[in-house]
């Protein structure tokens, strides 16, 4: 294929087809659920003061409501215009009963956008049928009408839309086929477009929805901060208790010991003198790990770029770095970006079985990216075990994000985003710039 025609179906084809089928999508989704969940909203709500079981009624179609709509927010994030969730979590006291369900749902402004959204829902998602019927129509008169010429003298009465009760015109559909197909393809993605960017207004947060759901996340990311720092501080603490505190309070008998043996065994103290030396010697080695563990010293004397470099020499297999960063993060960040590489790294070498891994380390638009790839099996998900909630976990201390793609046979993609600023590019010792 010529790389202007390949251009071309890359720019024009291909996005003109996926809109078609995200039109389809969207119509059958709005015209099979907006009108029936809405007259079923305005029945339970007229059942309120008739016989009552309204307030029951009214939360479960909600229910229902919402699943549609998460339903079209999921479409429209996947056309490329993602719609929030405005929903609060559902109250402790209002899981208790009836009165107490129905009365969170009235009260919740998110229930009214929702029911407010189902008509004109209804009307554009229909709209969005065009985006399906146009590249569709145009594609029967390009492929069906040339084959019905060539498989039959009769050709009265063929074709599902196009008129064929003589040749002249058989004959024409062919070039108005091309017309609607590449007209269908190119105004496919503007009409699923505005029908997202205008469920936006409907179905997206409202400012001050925007701010309760900001301060619920970082309600529960300042929580999952103090956690983890409560648990890294009991780490500490038993590391050092079980090990470099153990060897020193050895290393201390050892050496009263080895003065009472002074006079009368020399030998014997020299020996306990030399356990010392080793004792201690381990006791540095293991007080450096903890160090380490805390703030790697090559995060101080490298940055993060000489210090991702080192992580990926440790790695048993090829890994592929591109690190560009124009300045450094502040401390508490960078320190979060180390280790959540070394997590992803460490994940690779345990259980991708990949025989090759890449790094890449860019900053732009406020924001650290950090990508670990690997082409090992694949299949990891962040709730498996292997580390990667952890590292959800450090990231959102920082309001950091981790995205993993992971399908089954690979390859795996974990990306992971930090905002921050950088200061002016730290050099390091070993750059020969003394």
């Amino acid at each position: 294929m010529d790389s202007s025609l390949r251009a071309f179906v890359r720019r024009s084809v291909r996005p003109g087809a996926v809109a078609a089928a995200q039109g389809l999508a969207v119509s059958l989704l709005c015209l099979t659920t907006n009108a029936a969940l809405f007259v079923l909203s305005v029945v339970s709500l007229a059942l309120i003061p008739a016989l009552g079981i309204g307030f029951a009624l009214f939360p479960a179609v909600t229910v229902l409501v919402r699943w549609s709509v998460g339903l079209q927010r999921r479409l429209a994030g996947w056309g490329g215009t993602p719609i929030a969730s405005p929903y609060p979590p559902v109250p402790e006291d209002a899981r208790l009963g009836t009165w107490r369900r129905f009365r969170w749902v009235v009260g919740d402004p998110a229930t009214w956008r929702d029911l407010a959204w189902l008509v004109p829902g209804g009307v554009t998602g229909a709209a969005c049928l065009l985006a399906f019927v146009l590249p569709v129509y145009g594609l029967e008169g390009v492929l069906l009408v040339p084959l019905v010429l060539f498989l039959t003298v009769d050709w009265y009465g063929y074709g599902v839309f196009w008129p064929m009760d003589n040749l002249a015109k058989a004959v024409l559909s062919v070039p108005q086929g091309w017309l609607f197909l590449f007209a269908g393809l190119v105004v496919a993605p503007w009409l699923v477009w505005l029908h997202f960017r205008f469920a936006g207004f409907f179905l997206a947060p409202t400012r001050a929805q925007e701010l309760a759901l900001r301060v619920r996340e970082l309600t529960t990311t300042r929580a999952d901060t103090v956690d983890t720092q409560a648990a890294e501080l009991r780490r500490i603490e038993r590391d050092l208790h079980d090990g470099a505190q153990a060897r020193l309070v050895a290393l201390r008998m050892s050496i009263g010991l080895a003065e009472k043996l002074l006079a009368d065994d020399p030998a014997a103290a020299q020996r306990l003198l030399t356990e010392a030396q080793e004792a201690s010697g381990q006791a540095l080695v293991e007080l450096r790990d903890l160090v380490r563990g805390i703030y790697p010293p090559v995060l101080a004397e490298r940055g993060l770029g000489g210090a991702v470099r080192a992580l990926a020499l440790a790695v048993p297999l090829p890994v592929d770095l591109d690190v560009e960063l124009p300045g450094s993060p502040p401390a508490a960040v960078e320190s979060a970006a180390y280790f959540a590489v070394a997590e992803a790294l460490a994940n690779v070498t345990k259980h991708s079985g990949a025989a090759r891994a890449w790094i890449r380390l860019a900053y732009g638009d406020g924001t650290l990216t950090m990508v670990v790839g690997d082409d090992g099996r694949g299949g990891a998900t962040p709730g498996s075990g292997t580390g990667l909630s952890g590292v959800r976990r450090r990231l959102a201390a920082f309001d950091g994000t981790i995205t993993v793609t992971s399908p089954p046979g690979g390859p795996t993609v974990v990306t992971m985003e930090l905002p921050c600023e950088l200061s002016s590019r730290r050099i390091s010792p070993s750059s020969g710039t003394g």
